[in-house]
């Protein structure tokens, strides 16, 4: 993922965040709190999962008010419980409370996103296959760097960040160009006189459409909508020229006999399109709400 592109659009999102939540002021804060009142607030934690979103926390903060005093104590990717401290920030009263929902909003997201992986995942590993997970473009708008962040610190893998750096010859491509043999060459054929070194995958629907990817070769093959047991038979027709993928309508009560049919890939859009936010609050320091 080129880091440069990733904190650009991360700015971006912090900033247009702060634009529609405050707009001309936060008039509530304004009205009642001094502005040179300092205090401190701590992130408790309120459901089990796993952490993520400290380090875009900190950016939250430091965009906001760069004299903000930020202590971690739990890095991302770390298991949490209820009653856990992840961190507290000392500053500004006004600045603690105009960056209190934001900074929420991001790490009850990513939480929730890494929770979730994590536990598909290990499901997988438990069930003894290699197989690994993937995301998907299915995204929230403007929050999708964050989110492929989240799933990798939840033990996942990104399956391309956007339409920019692998080529997936989907369904409709395929239609439109009338056919996986026209559809692969084509793509070939764009990246040598473009010059660009891009893996390439087709999307399968039938065994037909399959021998034609392997007849003209690609990096990975996905098999859209295949039974277990087809999936089966579509790897060991595949025997290991290229990798391989299963997707189409597959949930984590559904996975494990795709994971135990060979595939080394499985898509999940549900990890970042239908994911619950992992419960936590930032409260004032010697709050009585800081203890569950």
């Amino acid at each position: 993922m080129n880091e440069e592109l990733v904190k650009e659009l991360n700015d971006r999102l912090i900033d247009l965040s702060f634009a529609e939540d405050i707009g001309d002021g936060d008039h509530t804060t304004l009205c009642c709190i001094p502005a040179t009142e300092m205090g401190e607030s701590k992130l408790l934690i309120k459901e089990a999962g796993i952490l993520a979103g400290v380090e875009i926390a900190k950016e939250v903060f430091h965009r906001f008010d760069p004299d903000m005093e930020v202590d971690a104590y739990v890095p991302d990717g770390t298991p949490v419980k209820p009653g856990d401290i992840v961190m507290s920030v000392k500053g500004k009263v006004q600045s603690l409370l105009q960056t209190e929902r934001l900074m929420l909003n991001i790490l009850q997201r990513m939480s929730g996103i890494a929770t979730m992986t994590h536990k598909y995942q290990q499901a997988l590993v438990d069930a003894g296959t290699k197989t690994r997970v993937l995301d998907t473009r299915k995204t929230t708008p403007g929050m999708r760097m964050l989110e492929k962040e989240a799933v990798k610190i939840g033990g996942g893998m990104n399956h391309r960040i956007g339409l920019f750096d692998m080529i997936l010859l989907k369904d409709n491509h395929i239609d439109f160009c009338g056919g996986v043999h026209n559809a692969i060459s084509r793509a070939k054929a764009y990246c040598r006189e473009k010059g660009k070194d891009l893996k390439i995958e087709c999307e399968v629907r039938n065994f037909e459409e399959l021998n034609q990817a392997l007849a003209e070769g690609c990096d990975r093959i996905m098999f859209d909508n295949f039974t277990p047991e087809q999936t089966k038979e579509a790897v060991a027709l595949v025997a290991g020229r290229c990798e391989t993928e299963s997707s189409g309508g597959i949930t984590y009560d559904t996975m494990i006999p795709y994971a135990k049919a060979g595939v080394d890939f499985i898509s999940f859009g549900a990890l970042t399109h239908s994911v619950k936010g992992l419960d936590m609050s930032f409260k004032a320091a010697g709050s009585d709400k800081l203890k569950i």
